[in-house]
């Protein structure tokens, strides 16, 4: 979900109005996905890397997940949405650890899934699964890992690879997400700051994504 500073700087509006607009914008996404019989949807809302944002706008976004948590439980709950977050979930806050443990419970038995990637990179999750596998594991167990037993030990466990990817802001690359899962994933860029993807846009990438061959090598 890119392009949100960007976004606000061409309105002539504060940075920060343009994570509040793209926040609101997740809500609309997702309903999209719900009608489009997407049942899982996956969101990088905040990088490993956007540690070093300025203290003000990390603090600003610490707020709107905090707005999540505890203000909008509701929308998840008729939106029948479960919710689950993904990331170095011990570096936040504890009252953010503590309401994303509670809103996981709470949302459990939803229909369709959101996993929320906060606090995440891609190489810090294989690092952080390594670590636990051997830990965990003994040489000669080590030795019998294969993908699918890896795969329980990423943050993402449980998690469908993404058949699609979807960039917004005109950056034609990943930046550290999800490089393990998205070994056969179908990448779309689109030019549009996130705060005005809109549903047309959603639509016509999804007409693209079904006309498109996923062979993956075979």
């Amino acid at each position: 979900m890119d392009g949100n500073r960007r976004w606000a700087r061409e309105q002539n509006l504060p940075v920060f109005e343009g994570h509040r607009r793209g926040y609101e914008k997740l809500k609309k996404v997702a309903s999209w996905c719900k009608t489009a019989s997407v049942r899982n949807l996956i969101v990088y809302a905040f990088s490993t890397e956007n540690w070093y944002r300025t203290k003000q706008e990390v603090s600003f976004l610490m707020d709107l997940f905090r707005e999540l948590l505890f203000k909008d439980t509701n929308w998840l709950k008729k939106e029948n949405i479960k919710i689950k977050f993904v990331g170095q979930i011990e570096r936040l806050a504890l009252d953010i650890q503590q309401g994303i443990q509670r809103l996981e419970e709470q949302t459990k038995n939803g229909a369709q899934a959101l996993y929320v990637a906060i606090s995440y990179g891609g190489r810090a999750e294989i690092l952080h699964a390594l670590k636990k596998i051997t830990c965990e594991k003994t040489p000669e167990e080590i030795q019998a890992i294969d993908e699918k037993e890896f795969s329980r030990y990423l943050w993402t466990q449980g998690m469908p690879d993404p058949d699609l990817i979807i960039r917004t802001s005109g950056e034609n690359r990943l930046s550290n997400f999800l490089p393990w899962q998205s070994v056969y994933s179908e990448l779309f860029f689109c030019k549009t700051f996130w705060p005005a993807f809109a549903k047309e846009d959603f639509l016509v990438i999804l007409e693209q994504y079904n006309n498109r061959q996923r062979r993956k090598g075979r």
